[in-house]
């Protein structure tokens, strides 16, 4: 008997400070995390800011243009309540007063399948009256129901790609986006998809979370948790897929709930939290950011904020051991690596890719025992989550995202991006990055030039902080994978350039050879190969060549030239991985090349005949990169004599368009010399 007077005294006295000042802190109140029966609904008053509610005002005029929608939905939904016939028009009543009250006074029309039914259900098993069950469905819906859904769908997509790039491509390749498998998950808050008792205990425990976005987390969990089986539904189709998907929630039982939770915290945790910031006011207020949004709707992978970053790298290792910590990839090209950067950085230069697989594949190798070592030893630079540095510019990080493409297609959890780059990274520590960065040289560093003369009249020392061992490693490593790039380099240079030292004799059609078959039932020597390409190279070496010897040129006359046949946006692509922003023209005898300038100028920097061009090839992985490689007959052979490479967006239409005329041209030439002398 005392035992039982105990416990309804603590209850009364809950109730009484609940009453009193309509808050109180649930933590700790009782071992079980799940709130007492006879407490709900004042707790979930609190959680749902109660007092910060107008009373409603219910005139029970139902006259709105979607009143027959509402009328039916509310008699279907009611139906699957099971009351006895004598309340059902009753609670019908009750819950279109409802439905239209806050129709109403919000300014929202009411649309079916929107979930506010599904919403209503376990507000309405409290027992409360009318006006408390509007308030706490108002509540309900200006705090954690979402106001926006694109971004929403977006974010939870970077979500499960972060956490199960896996997984996401999976449902990527069937083409199944989170719209289509949890809307009514985040509408309803898994009111719709769960079970009663199972919802009143999500509630219970995603209330006192006190977190909007955490039912991302909890939808991650399910999803994740159920891996194992959406994959064996590789040979199903889109709709069995997504339909799977979507009923995952169902099977959840109410001793699931706890589990779940720790889960979806454990996630949290490891989950960079940048995107809260501006998202929050976009997706569940209605504030419009349009650069939050843009940064989410539009990622390749999860964006990180300069100061998350920061405030992550100096974190005491102690601290952040078991939770996320960054290990950093700046991806930059090397001179602007070497003109400032994080101390804790490791260089992984994107042009790499452009010099052959086995040197890129070198480079990652090292990184990856770069982040294993530094984890290992402990170290403030080690960390499971990868986190790219690019310079923060679209147009110059193009080869940032290809590496972190090929990361994610790898299926290597925990890649994330620094939103801005290095240009935000710098700005973040104005006057403060001599101290921060290592090597910073204002006279090298990019943003500095671009500061200009602010940056020219300040008295700008160089950085003499001493070493860190982790700075040593990576350094080595770093150093290691250039020479060796290097070395490589020379030997293919010299390979392409001296053709006697070794033999690239390439088979080119002969104007002998009947028909040309060579390039009808073949592969062509000028179709695109997997064959590995070699680095661009010129005959006179890796200097770069003089503007002047360039002619200066119109673009827009060059347009509207009578001989061109098509015109390609493109970029060209030097042997050290500069590139210039470029247009490649076609006519039907040459294929011309005009850089790019200003006042829609441009030089002429690539003039060859179709005739010239002896083989076109591209890699497997990254079809857009195209090489022309040019040569002269020798016999039955061709010699490799030059070279260009371009970044083509549109590869395909180019090189089939070339090709063709490459025949053409084969096929005059046979028609010639077949003919009889006179």
């Amino acid at each position: 008997m005392a035992d039982n007077c105990n416990d309804q005294s603590w209850i009364a006295e809950l109730e009484s400070a609940l009453k009193e000042d309509g808050s109180v802190d649930i933590d700790g109140v009782n071992e079980d995390p799940f709130i007492p029966d006879a407490l709900r609904p004042e707790i979930w008053k609190s959680c749902l800011f109660f007092n910060h509610h107008k009373p409603p005002y219910f005139d029970e005029i139902f006259d709105l243009p979607e009143q027959k929608i509402i009328r039916e939905d509310c008699q279907n939904f009611v139906d699957k309540l099971g009351n006895a016939e004598e309340e059902k028009l009753c609670v019908i009543s009750d819950v279109e007063c409802l439905v239209s009250t806050y129709c109403r006074n919000s300014g929202i029309s009411y649309t079916r399948g929107n979930g506010w039914l599904d919403l209503l259900a376990p507000l309405l098993a409290l027992g409360l009256h009318t006006e408390d069950t509007y308030s706490l469905f108002e509540g309900l819906r200006s705090r954690y129901v979402p106001r926006s859904y694109g971004e929403l769908w977006a974010l939870f997509r970077l979500l499960l790609l972060y956490h199960d790039p896996n997984l996401c491509s999976f449902l990527d390749t069937k083409k199944i986006s989170p719209e289509g498998y949890s809307a009514s998950w985040f509408q309803t808050l898994f009111a719709a998809p769960c079970s009663l008792p199972v919802v009143t205990k999500i509630w219970d425990l995603y209330f006192q979370q006190a977190d909007p976005f955490f039912m991302l987390f909890l939808g991650l969990v399910i999803i994740i948790n159920a891996k194992d089986h959406l994959l064996s539904l590789k040979e199903s189709s889109k709709e069995a897929v997504c339909e799977a998907v979507a009923s995952i929630p169902s099977g959840l039982q109410e001793s699931d709930i706890e589990d779940l939770f720790a889960l979806a915290q454990e996630y949290a945790s490891r989950t960079p939290g940048s995107f809260r910031q501006d998202l929050e006011r976009c997706v569940f207020e209605d504030d419009e950011i349009a650069e939050g949004t843009e940064k989410i709707s539009q990622a390749l992978c999860l964006p990180v904020s300069v100061s998350e970053l920061v405030e992550n790298i100096h974190l005491p290792p102690a601290i952040g051991e078991d939770s996320l910590r960054f290990f950093l990839v700046d991806c930059r090209p090397a001179d602007q690596y070497n003109a400032g950067h994080l101390p804790t950085a490791f260089h992984l230069d994107p042009t790499l890719m452009l010099q052959g697989s086995s040197v890129y594949k070198m480079a990652v190798q090292g990184l990856l025992s770069a982040q294993q070592q530094a984890l290992d030893a402990g170290s403030s630079a080690g960390g499971e989550h990868l986190c790219f540095i690019g310079c923060g510019a679209l147009h110059e990080d193009q080869y940032t995202h290809m590496v972190v493409a090929g990361f994610l297609r790898d299926y290597r959890p925990y890649v994330s991006i620094l939103s801005g780059g290095y240009h935000a990274l710098h700005n973040y520590f104005g006057d403060n990055v001599e101290e921060t960065m290592s090597d910073h040289n204002h006279e090298s560093c990019r943003v500095c030039l671009e500061i200009g003369s602010q940056a020219g009249n300040q008295n700008v020392g160089t950085n003499g902080s001493s070493t860190s061992p982790s700075k040593d490693l990576f350094g080595k490593i770093g150093a290691v994978v250039k020479s060796k790039s290097a070395e490589v380099k020379d030997k293919l240079l010299e390979y392409i350039v001296n053709p006697t030292g070794g033999n690239v004799n390439e088979r080119h059609v002969s104007p002998n050879d009947r028909r040309g078959k060579r390039y009808r039932g073949g592969s062509a020597v000028f179709t695109i190969d997997d064959s590995p390409t070699v680095p661009y190279a010129y005959m006179g070496g890796d200097e770069e060549e003089e503007d002047s010897q360039y002619e200066t040129v119109s673009l827009s006359a060059w347009k509207t030239r009578p001989d061109l046949i098509a015109s390609f946006e493109c970029q060209e692509v030097k042997m050290n991985g500069q590139t210039y922003e470029s247009e490649l023209f076609v006519s039907d005898s040459h294929v011309y090349v005009v850089r790019k300038g200003s006042r829609g100028k441009g030089e002429l920097v690539v003039k060859k005949p179709l005739s010239a061009i002896a083989k076109i090839t591209s890699k497997k992985r990254s079809p857009e990169i195209i090489t022309f490689k040019y040569g002269s007959s020798h016999g039955d052979s061709i010699i490799i004599s030059d070279m260009d490479r371009f970044v083509i967006p549109r590869a395909n239409e180019a090189t089939s368009l070339i090709s063709e005329l490459i025949v053409k041209i084969l096929e005059k030439k046979e028609e010639e010399s077949n003919q009889p002398a006179l």
